[in-house]
């Protein structure tokens, strides 16, 4: 019967002890409050109340958080544009009171002054400085927020703009911009390319008409000096230079003749072909510069005459 009665005590006594301890994690204070009033901080560890006197009234973390919010505002060249704002923050250990009891929603407050801070600074802005200035729209409202929520017990780690998101038809229009500027650069390039290509072409076929003119004076100089030589040879055999230039004139003729017909396919025609066709070439040619000759001695004693006169 004794035994009966103890194990009631001994549970009632269990549930006694339980209710003067309890613990508090890691990086986590707990506000303890004696009759409804505020009675101490207790952190990490085991720690000791009274029962039905002291309470737990709550517990705060004292870890790093991060709190994402988005605002919808307007630029200064009335685009509408979207950006989210990520706040990390942390209670700071000294002030866990006035983190607890002055404010009942710090995440509703640290959303109002987000929303008031990139409501000023944004409107300020086009919307191509609105992601280059990105840094400086968290940067204002970091400052911002450090001078309102140090007060509250709230420090402010750091803010990011993690998101600009303007609205769809404007992301099409600035695609297509950039799809534009990007085709005007490659048709620039492409028109350098075929500039450059065109230029080199053309010295190319400048220096190729070069070395071909220079190749061209070197066979004639060539054949000139040949034929000097075979001149002076058959001079030494006492035939005059008359003599040999037509000997010669002839056989280059005939020498022809012979190279066209070895080709079946050839295309080329030798006029004249008859037999004293080398020796009339010659004449013809001999005329030609005889006469010439006679018609400047003619100019020069005519313009001497006149000079005479003018004296």
């Amino acid at each position: 019967m004794g035994n009966f009665i103890l194990i009631p005590i001994v549970i009632i006594l269990g549930l006694l002890l339980l209710s003067f301890v309890f613990i508090v994690k890691q990086q986590t204070a707990a506000i303890i409050e004696t009759f409804g009033r505020f009675s101490s901080i207790r952190q990490s560890g085991l720690q000791f109340k009274i029962p039905f006197v002291q309470r737990i009234a709550g517990r705060l973390s004292l870890k790093i958080q991060q709190l994402d919010v988005i605002i919808e505002t307007k630029t200064l060249d009335d685009v509408f544009v979207r950006l989210k704002v990520s706040v990390q923050y942390r209670v700071i250990r000294e002030k866990v009171y006035d983190a607890f009891y002055k404010l009942d929603y710090p995440h509703e407050q640290i959303t109002s002054y987000v929303f008031d801070v990139v409501r000023a600074e944004v409107p300020k802005m086009k919307l191509d400085d609105v992601f280059v200035k990105k840094d400086d729209i968290a940067l204002a409202v970091k400052a911002e927020l450090n001078d309102a929520m140090l007060d509250y017990g709230f420090d402010i780690i750091k803010t990011l703009v993690t998101d600009i998101d303007p609205d769809a038809q404007v992301k099409a229009a600035m695609n297509r911009i950039n799809a534009s500027e990007r085709e005007k650069i490659a048709a620039q390039f492409e028109g350098d390319a075929a500039r450059i290509l065109i230029v080199e072409k053309a010295k190319a076929e400048a220096e190729s008409k070069r070395l071909q003119g220079q190749g061209i004076a070197d066979q004639r100089r060539e054949i000139a000096r040949g034929l000097e030589e075979s001149v002076e040879v058959l001079n030494k055999v006492g035939i005059n230079s008359q003599e040999a230039s037509a000997l010669i004139v002839v056989t280059q003729h005939y020498d022809t003749l012979q190279s066209i017909g070895e080709e079946t396919n050839t295309n080329l025609i030798l006029l004249p072909n008859s037999p004293q066709a080398g020796s009339d070439m010659l004449n013809n040619m001999v005329a030609s510069f005889t006469a010439s000759n006679m018609i400047g001695e003619q100019m020069k004693k005519t313009n001497g005459k006149k000079s005479e006169d003018k004296k």
